[in-house]
């Protein structure tokens, strides 16, 4: 099981944005929904790697949320909700978002997991993650501006693409060589599978 918990960034001087960012995180599939768990923090469950790179990718676009992965298990019965939850992921979710907030310039993510042999696979995806984030957050608004219109309309051409936005072709090519779109996508894949091998050396774990 993944259990993120995220907590708002500076809070204080821009104010509660926990409603817009349920929006952001809405669609996703969970074991326990997104939610409020406490002030300005936002907590759930999921057993996808894929959902949880997803999330981070639309978290880190944000770029106002420290981000921690708990890679772990769950005590039964599950809850309906992640406030009610317990077990050693939600610990591992506790610990990473707390490392996450000491990252410095770094981008703020961290993955934990208490189980040994789960340990390097959670590092790995951990640094790939991170690398990916750097790459989100540097883009400009009018890369996200042809990023968001191909993620709209993925089989459209660039020239079609460009129409729409009122942009020549030419445009569309270096924004998106800019965003470094191909490098997220690897990423995505990578962290990923790494998520999942630490998600199987849990399950090895626990059946061992």
């Amino acid at each position: 099981m993944f259990v993120l918990t995220i907590d708002q960034r500076g809070s204080r001087r821009h104010g509660d944005k926990v409603p817009q960012l349920l929006e952001v995180l809405a669609g996703l599939k969970t074991i326990l929904p997104f939610e409020r768990s406490v002030g300005d923090e936002v907590q759930a469950a999921l057993d996808d790697p894929h959902e949880v790179v997803e999330a981070v990718a639309r978290l880190l676009r944000e770029q106002e949320w420290y981000v921690g992965i708990g890679v772990g298990h769950a005590d039964s019965p599950l809850p309906s909700s992640s406030r009610a939850a317990s077990g050693d992921a939600f610990v591992a979710a506790r610990e990473a978002v707390d490392a996450a907030k000491k990252t410095g310039d770094r981008v703020p993510l961290s993955v934990v997991t208490p189980t040994v042999a789960a340990v390097e696979w959670a590092a790995a995806a951990e640094s790939v993650l991170v690398l990916m984030g750097d790459v989100v957050r540097r883009r400009s608004a009018a890369e996200w501006r042809v990023l968001d219109a191909l993620d709209e309309s993925p089989e459209a051409a660039q020239k079609n693409i460009a129409a729409t936005l009122g942009i020549s072709p030419q445009a569309v090519s270096k924004a998106i060589a800019r965003s470094g779109r191909a490098e997220e996508q690897g990423g995505r894949k990578a962290a990923a599978l790494l998520l999942q091998h630490a998600q199987l050396a849990l399950n090895v774990t626990t059946n061992g």
